[in-house]
């Protein structure tokens, strides 16, 4: 007979037996000891879970508007949430390994009542970008110290909670708590887009979670205190804590950071490959996240879950597909394409990372290193993405590295697998084979991208390069958008390009203020520099831009800028936060040409922001808004907006049909003297009031909602006409 060790469960005294199988009719006491902690830890990993990744896109998108609204913001926001979950996870670990029960209560409660005293989750008016530059570390440690703490204690939540559950019961380890933890994940991040964002303002949000964190709190706090004076039950075989179990090699270690590593790495260079040149939105985050969280749900529901034989054959095509769409239509593959076609793919690799971890999941005494395993994966692949690779890269290949790894891998979980009647080396032949194949095809794309280029950089911001093509034009290129050309034949050297030619909106702007004479004109937006070819004697040009990069190619790789003979100057930072620190500029006009590179900066379109255009315009000035966009209809927000401020709004669309270096635009133009309109350089014009469906919101600083002006048919425009081969 084994003998058992029995437990106290609350401090009145109660006592089980762990062995008996089921309590007796008349000990309902016992039965409801047994129930209400189980219960209660459900409850509050769901609860943690739910909270953990609901203030993910809150908090992304409070931040989004202080650095630039740029893709990597939400990049560098992931990166701090995977390093903060390690953090959580050591934590749990730490934890558990050295403190008693009781060391582990008071710290944890302690820990809880700090967090709280934190709250509510609003970023400090004070953390703004103080320079121009990479603000990876600032992004960094404004989340730090707006939800550092309750982000990690929430981490730690799982896994703690777990252990606490295998302390008190003495069974093995609960893996389907892990499940209802990514569920509750799931479901956070599927609600925010499609209910929260578009009901509550950014404000509003930050106090509902914060509210619902004291209640996690309470209710943590309640279960560490219930664990305070537990202590596993082990029998003296050791089955009940596992206490005989062989700690886990360290190749086996490795492997699970490997795997985590790589669903992570794919994770955030899918992210980055969606948001870059469509709109860094919550819905653009949630989607590959909330597919990542699916498979792991999946994975580790039970043992049943993940089938190597479902699975592993869509591997070849999930991989080959997402390597195809990396290269075709140079990178410009259709939004109704490529949305599914990459969250299939992401979904396949998790799927196989996840579930070849669930397989290798370890006994319940060593939870905490497998968590802590799977956070370090889980964190170095953040870091691939947003750290290492804009300063080791010259282009986007964490995603074909990703997906190399990702091949690697399998090869490496199925090396010993035997096929009937063919053995082991068949498969391995096939193996080796393959990862060959994916490695050499996206090797010979991207040496056939980078040979096309003439110059090729990149920085935080994102990948700049510089191509020239047969025609005779060099093309300015941020990710897969034109963002300028110019010709480079001497007589044609200086004629304004792409969405920026004399019949555009803003062209027709410029003829009309300069029959009065000398202008003043602020450009939010540099580019190659064609705007400042429009620049005079006696005419002021202040052009705002946020990328380093950029203002060094426009001035050495085009001589639009340096040609033009107006009093000149590039500002360099975020324009919106340059403009604030400046009296007002008087401008005559004021063009936003932030929009055309598809990834929206939102910041640049609330209220708040236009009534800043409007301090620095002229009482009768023109602000010009460049809103040509494949996937995107800006033109119902300013026209809401424009009501607010008592404009008028004209929506200016120019076909470029008069030469090929011209292109298709569209431009909003706003302002307060409605004759602008009726002036010579408007006529002929395709010229139509700008207006917004009824009900539009305005948007603000703390409300704005991308799905509502998402263009679900996608249209050939001037990106593809315009890129060079």
């Amino acid at each position: 007979m084994r003998a058992i060790r029995e437990i106290p469960l609350t401090p009145a005294g109660a006592i089980v037996d762990r062995l008996d199988p089921a309590p007796r009719p008349h000990n309902w006491r016992g039965a409801v000891v047994r129930i209400i902690p189980a219960t209660l830890s459900a409850a509050t990993i769901f609860l943690s879970a739910f909270l953990l990744f609901q203030v993910q896109p809150l908090i992304g998108k409070m931040i989004l508007p202080r650095f630039g609204g740029v893709a990597a913001v939400w990049s560098a926001a992931l990166l701090f949430f995977q390093l903060v979950l390690l953090a959580g996870y050591t934590y749990a670990h730490c934890s558990i390994r050295y403190l008693t029960a009781k060391a582990q209560t008071w710290v944890h409660v302690g820990l809880l009542a700090a967090s709280c005293a934190l709250l509510p989750i609003l970023p400090s008016p004070a953390w703004r970008p103080s320079a121009s530059g990479d603000p990876t570390v600032q992004i960094l440690t404004v989340l730090a110290t707006t939800i550092g703490l309750p982000y990690l204690l929430l981490a730690a939540t799982s896994p703690l909670l777990q252990t606490w559950s295998v302390r008190r019961s003495g069974s093995g380890m609960p893996y389907r708590l892990f499940a209802l933890s990514n569920f509750g994940s799931m479901l956070a991040l599927v609600s925010y887009p499609s209910l929260i964002e578009p009901q509550l303002a950014l404000r509003q949000q930050a106090y509902v979670w914060s509210g619902a964190y004291v209640v996690f709190a309470l209710l943590c706090a309640t279960l560490a205190w219930g664990s305070r004076r537990e202590t596993v039950a082990v029998s003296s075989s050791g089955t009940a804590g596992d206490q005989l179990t062989e700690r886990p090699p360290v190749a086996q270690l490795l492997l699970w950071v490997g795997l985590a590593a790589c669903a992570s790495t794919l994770l955030v260079a899918v992210t980055n490959h969606l948001t870059q040149n469509i709109a860094p939105i919550p819905l653009l985050w949630v989607v590959p996240l909330a597919v990542y969280l699916v498979t792991f749900i999946v994975a580790f529901e039970s043992d049943r879950a993940y089938r190597r034989w479902v699975f592993l054959p869509w591997l070849a095509p999930a991989l080959g597909l997402m390597a195809y769409l990396l290269y075709a239509y140079s990178g410009n593959t259709p939004i109704q394409w490529t949305i599914p076609a990459f969250a299939f793919g992401l979904f396949i690799c998790c799927m196989v990372c996840h579930g070849e971890l669930a397989r290798r999941k370890p006994a319940a005494r060593y939870l905490t290193l497998f968590y802590l395993m799977v956070a370090l994966g889980g964190a170095l692949g953040g870091s691939l993405v947003a750290v290492v690779a804009p300063r080791v890269f010259h282009s986007y290949l964490e995603l074909p590295v990703g997906l190399v790894a990702c091949a690697v891998l399998a090869a490496i979980v199925l090396w010993n697998v035997e096929i009937p009647l063919l053995g082991a080396w068949a498969l391995r032949y096939a193996l080796v084979i393959g990862v060959g194949v994916l490695a050499g095809h996206l090797a010979h794309q991207e040496s056939l991208h980078a040979r096309g280029a003439r110059l090729l950089a990149r920085n935080f911001y994102g990948v700049v390069e510089v191509r020239d093509d047969a025609s005779g034009a060099r093309f300015l290129l941020h990710g897969t958008i034109v963002h300028g050309s110019q010709l480079r034949d001497e007589e044609r050297r200086y004629k304004p390009t792409t969405y920026f030619g004399a019949n555009s909106g803003v062209g027709r702007a410029l003829r009309a203020l300069e029959s009065r004479g000398a202008i003043r004109v602020g450009i939010l937006g540099l580019g190659a520099g064609v705007l400042s070819t429009y620049g005079r004697p006696g005419d002021v040009y202040r052009i705002y831009e946020i990328n380093p990069l950029v203002v060094r190619i426009a001035q050495s790789e085009f001589t639009f800028y340096p040609h033009s003979p107006a009093d000149k100057r590039i500002l360099v930072g975020d324009a919106r936060l340059v403009l604030e620190r400046q009296a007002s500029q008087q401008f005559d006009l004021l063009a936003v040409d932030a929009f055309s590179s598809d990834a929206v900066p939102i910041h640049l379109l609330t209220r708040e922001a236009l009534a800043l255009y409007f301090r620095h315009l002229k009482p009768d000035g023109i602000l010009a808004l460049n809103v040509t966009n494949r996937y995107v209809d800006l033109v119902p927000v300013f026209a809401r907006a424009a009501r607010d401020f008592d404009k008028q709004a004209m929506v200016v669309r120019d076909y470029g049909v008069e030469a090929r270096y011209l292109a298709p635009s569209t431009w909003v133009l706003l302002t307060s003297d409605a004759a602008w309109f009726k002036s010579p350089s408007f006529r002929n014009a395709d010229l139509t009031r700008a207006v917004a469906p009824p009900g539009f919101r305005l948007w603000t600083d703390d409300y704005s909602n991308l799905i509502r002006i998402l263009k679900i048919v996608h249209s050939r425009n001037v990106f593809q006409i315009l890129r060079p081969d």
